[in-house]
């Protein structure tokens, strides 16, 4: 028997919070190793449940940690829920091939800087809903080491407001928010603005022109992300450009087929692959290097739990094409406790990777137990 060969595999869904659910996958080898990924998709359990039951089994058929990404490059996700399950099964192959070697998986890959440059997304954390709230996370994220920081603030905005002509209107109250944090946050700090597709381009050359008054570093997902929105999104990052900014997009698209005709198109000057997402660690590196060729930055996207974000430090601190690395600031305590310790701290804008081999930290199995969301689903081979 090989005694590196998969042997067991489990998923386990987390609640973290009132709207947010974690999603890991362990992976076990006869000889005792664990390797995890994370495949959160919060809202979309039982798709993603469906989705394991598909290739799980066919994971401890196949997979080996020998060969980490085989399994990823053998199985093309055909929608984000199997993306996601492919993904954090590729993670933990890694994770099990780095650990086999006595490396972090950043050393496997090929490490380019010990220190990796965050920013802070308030988002979650941000409860109250006011430009105080905001700002108050903002001074919040500020004290604990961060020089950049997001926000999503247009929640009462959407592409049906927009298309009612009520969009300049309903943008107001977000931007409030936006100069709040910008006051929080003084003039020398970075503060990018998440739009989540609620735009029409009309209103989003409006805001545009709000953002840039705020000093802005970048506007991110303006519009939907669909094929025929390229040319739309071009436009609106010619004008972001002209006046100060920078526009970002594409977290949830799955490999670099799916992001090249935006990249090629113009639509974007930072591009957000995000681990779970993007259908393995090659797709990762292939996205990076097709970002390169092409003269735009990397900023991979990170706001869910700490298997993502370990990998996401571990890979961010390979990549030629890298600008900053997301990270959740403060949604919830068990972001540290499900992996028995802190993170390394962030310090001026940056932090350090996770010591040990492999991702550099591992799953607390009792917590999951005592915060799970669902029963664990378990296959063994």
């Amino acid at each position: 028997m090989n005694t590196f060969a998969l042997r067991a595999a489990a998923l386990h869904m987390v609640r973290i919070t009132h709207k947010t659910c974690w999603s890991f996958i362990r992976l076990h080898t006869h000889d005792g190793l664990v390797g995890e990924g994370e495949a959160t998709l919060t809202g979309r359990e039982d798709a993603l449940l469906a989705a394991a039951e598909r290739l799980v089994p066919l994971a401890l058929r196949d997979a080996t940690p020998e060969s980490p990404s085989g399994f990823a490059m053998q199985h093309t996700p055909a929608d984000i829920h199997q993306a996601s399950i492919v993904s954090a099964l590729d993670q933990a192959l890694w994770s099990l091939h780095a650990q086999r070697a006595g490396q972090s998986l950043a050393q496997g890959l090929g490490l380019r800087r010990m220190q990796v440059p965050v920013y802070a997304n308030i988002n979650r954390r941000t409860e109250i809903r006011t430009p105080e709230g905001f700002a108050a996370s903002a001074r919040a994220a500020m004290a604990a080491g961060h020089l950049a920081f997001k926000l999503a603030p247009f929640d009462e905005v959407s592409t049906s407001v927009c298309a009612q002509g009520q969009g300049p209107q309903a943008m107001r109250a977000g931007l409030a928010r936006v100069a709040a944090v910008r006051e929080a946050v003084g003039p020398g700090a970075r503060v990018m603005v998440d739009c989540h597709w609620r735009f029409d381009e009309a209103t989003a050359r409006q805001l545009n022109e709000a953002a840039a008054r705020l000093d802005v570093y970048w506007i991110e997902c303006p519009m939907p992300e669909v094929p025929e929105n390229i040319p739309a999104l071009a436009a609106l990052r010619r004008q972001a450009n002209a006046l100060g900014m920078l526009q970002a997009g594409l977290e949830m698209g799955i490999g670099w087929d799916s992001f090249r005709p935006y990249c090629e198109g113009g639509a974007y000057d930072v591009v957000m692959p995000d681990m779970k997402y993007a259908g393995g660690i090659h797709q990762m590196l292939a996205i990076s290097a097709g970002c390169a060729s092409l003269g735009l930055q990397v900023s991979p996207h990170n706001p869910s739990g700490p298997i993502c974000h370990a990998a996401s430090l571990q890979v961010s601190s390979t990549l030629g094409a890298f600008d900053m690395l997301e990270l959740q600031f403060d949604e919830s305590p068990l972001f540290d406790i499900l992996v028995h310790a802190p993170f390394a701290p962030v310090l001026g804008g940056q932090t350090g990777l996770p010591p040990g081999s492999g991702l550099g930290v591992a799953l607390n199995e009792a917590v999951m137990h005592r915060h799970a969301e669902r029963p664990v689903r378990s296959w063994s081979h």
